[in-house]
């Protein structure tokens, strides 16, 4: 649970921890800490009304206000910020360290050889002056056990969440707190977890960019959720820059392609150097979150050569699930690989852009034992069976059923084995039954309430 205390008199003005932290890429000996220093305890209220659902645009909202002013906005601050863990036998601290208005006043730190399958405590602590009051947040996380060993394995994973269609107006998004209930092991998000390119404000500077992600992160049921839940995230175009974004898109506004690539950077518990990486979880279980947007080769130009992984990703993606003899495999990818898709979209492997490496790809899938797809970008939940190759593929739907759209409940095509077009998450168990190897892929509404499940046995 998030405890937020002063070391000193709580009435003093110190330093806050609006936005959280983030517990990013825990493996079994390293994880990355991320946390922002803030002005103000709370962000702004809201005070736009919305349109009517789906995208439910603030209604009248002035991109040209300071956005300091804005609805949700959390202003940084200067100061000094502290994280130190504790683990069974041992601790670790970073001591204190400044943070500026040049990286957003975030701070990020990378803790390597820490212990396998090991409880931590997290503590952050933050000041103004060396002589300011002391701010206090904490949160925890799990390593992961060794890659020989026989443990249960339980997940969550989502996808597309606009901060105006929040279903929560306390809360923010209540997946996050049916998540939490259910303590998961770690959380997967596989993009679009903020809309650049949505009113609200359109972010075209990197001080509304910024403002984007402080909005989100502000919502109490996201602090709560990520203080104590690992997190895997993917980014994909509206992470980025506006719709469908590639290293050949024109600026939006004033934010290029690298920009966004540096506010990604900035803003997630991620190593810059590293977009594309595995998850191994024990003996059952390794998932591989890939890169969907830096490595394409063209604008979305319909072409045998066009790529959206790149030789290099691939490589490095055919070699290590070759090599991995994990018993359940997971591609975790920010866009659909199996499909259907709208004839209208034109920027992920479901569809004839990349119509060649789509094809490459769920042969390869194909070809593996046990091996599957979660997938985001899609604003409703699904299965789908590829009718050529039999690959799975899951989705889990948007963070809210305000954000479901873009497909007909009617049209429920052969490749379709699950389909519901509206908000929720998507949780995954490995486990075994009588030392049998099983893996469950379960939809959940943004009630929390199971709406679908498919087991797969190695049997």
């Amino acid at each position: 649970m998030v405890c937020l205390s002063f070391a000193q008199s709580d009435d003093a003005k110190g330093v806050y921890f609006t936005t959280g932290l983030k517990i990013g890429e825990v493996t079994d000996t390293s994880a990355i800490i991320l946390t922002r220093l803030c002005a103000s305890e709370k962000p702004n209220p809201i005070v736009h009304q919305q349109k009517e659902a789906p995208m439910r645009h603030p209604i009248g909202f002035d991109d040209t206000m300071p956005v300091k002013e804005m609805d949700g906005a959390v202003e940084g601050t200067f100061g000094e910020v502290m994280i130190e863990l504790y683990g069974v036998t041992d601790t670790v601290s970073t001591g204190w360290n400044y943070v500026s208005s040049y990286k957003d006043y975030t701070f990020k730190k990378v803790f390597e050889n820490l212990r396998a399958d090991t409880e931590y405590q997290v503590v952050l602590s933050g000041r103004r002056t060396s002589e300011a009051p002391i701010r206090v947040m904490k949160g925890q996380f799990r390593t992961a056990p060794d890659e020989q060993k026989i443990v249960p394995v339980f997940f969550t994973s989502s996808t597309c969440q606009y901060f105006w269609d929040y279903d929560d107006p306390v809360r923010g998004f209540k997946i996050y707190d049916q998540m939490l209930k259910m303590e998961p092991n770690f959380h997967c998000q596989t993009g679009d977890y903020v809309y650049y390119d949505k009113p609200g404000p359109m972010a075209t500077t990197v001080e509304k960019a910024r403002h984007k992600w402080h909005a989100i992160n502000s919502w109490p049921s996201l602090v709560d959720f990520y203080a104590e839940t690992p997190l895997f995230i993917q980014k994909d175009d509206h992470d980025i820059a506006d719709d469908d974004a590639t290293p050949f898109s024109p600026p939006f506004g004033e934010i290029s392609f690298q920009d966004g690539i540096e506010i990604w950077n900035e803003q997630t518990p991620t190593h810059e150097n590293r977009p594309y990486r595995t998850l191994r979880y024990g003996k059952d279980l390794e998932i591989w979150f890939v890169e969907g947007r830096i490595f394409r080769n063209s604008d979305n130009l319909k072409s045998p050569e066009s790529s959206i992984w790149g030789d290099e990703q691939k490589k490095w993606f055919m070699e290590t699930v070759s090599q991995s003899d994990a018993t359940f495999k997971i591609l975790m990818s920010p866009t659909p690989v199996v499909g259907p898709d709208r004839d209208s979209k034109k920027d992920n492997h479901a569809n004839s852009t990349y119509k060649a490496e789509g094809t490459w790809l769920r042969n390869f899938i194909a070809s593996q034992k046990n091996m599957f797809v979660v997938n985001g970008d899609r604003h409703w939940q699904y299965i789908s069976k590829d009718s050529e190759t039999g690959v799975l593929e899951f989705s889990q739907g948007p963070s809210s059923n305000e954000h479901a759209q873009g497909w007909k409940q009617e049209d429920k095509r052969p490749e379709h084995k699950f389909l519901r077009v509206m908000g929720g998450f998507l949780a995954v168990k490995v486990y075994r039954r009588e030392n049998v190897p099983e893996i469950d892929f379960s939809h959940y509404d943004v009630e929390g309430t199971l709406v679908n499940s498919k087991i797969i046995s190695t049997e």
